[in-house]
């Protein structure tokens, strides 16, 4: 069972902690027949590139852009990190096809619609309880490096 709670930093905590609350994540395993505590783990992926379809103008419909994605996810990273064995952490790997497949197969006009449909997919088909994605489409606008948009969806 795991549960999550927010704990108000201390006064004699260091200053780091003095402004921002802790979240701490604490869950009985049968596993390691423990109680345990663990900082919130994320796994990243930053900087995937997918070449798609995208955009609401009619010559956009007839070319492949590049799109850059950014993904923060959830992920207990105590398990795979004490038994070193791919098969029990995410595979990021599978995690970059996933995004790959749904944006080029989607093919989305919006980058809002983009990022909504891929967050659902990865959170359906991965198991991922919170993410945060960031979709960027650089180019689109002549001055600015890109234009984008970041979500979070799920429960952290």
């Amino acid at each position: 069972m795991d549960y999550v709670r927010k704990c108000q930093p201390r006064n004699h905590w260091p200053a780091l902690f003095v402004h921002y609350p802790l979240v701490v994540r604490y869950s009985i395993s049968k596993e390691f027949n423990a109680l345990e505590f663990s900082l919130t783990d994320s796994v990243l992926i930053e900087g995937l590139e997918v070449e798609t379809v995208v955009g609401v103008y009619d010559w956009e419909r007839t070319i492949d852009q590049r799109l850059v994605v950014d993904l923060e996810m959830a992920w207990d990273n105590r398990i795979p990190g004490r038994s070193d064995n791919v098969a029990d952490a995410l595979d990021y790997a599978a995690v970059s096809e996933q995004v790959n497949v749904c944006l080029k197969q989607l093919q989305p006009q919006l980058l809002e619609r983009g990022a909504e449909v891929l967050a659902a997919e990865l959170q359906d088909v991965f198991g991922i309880s919170w993410l945060r994605l960031t979709l960027r489409k650089p180019g689109a606008v002549p001055t600015a490096q890109s234009v984008g948009v970041r979500i979070e969806r799920g429960v952290r």
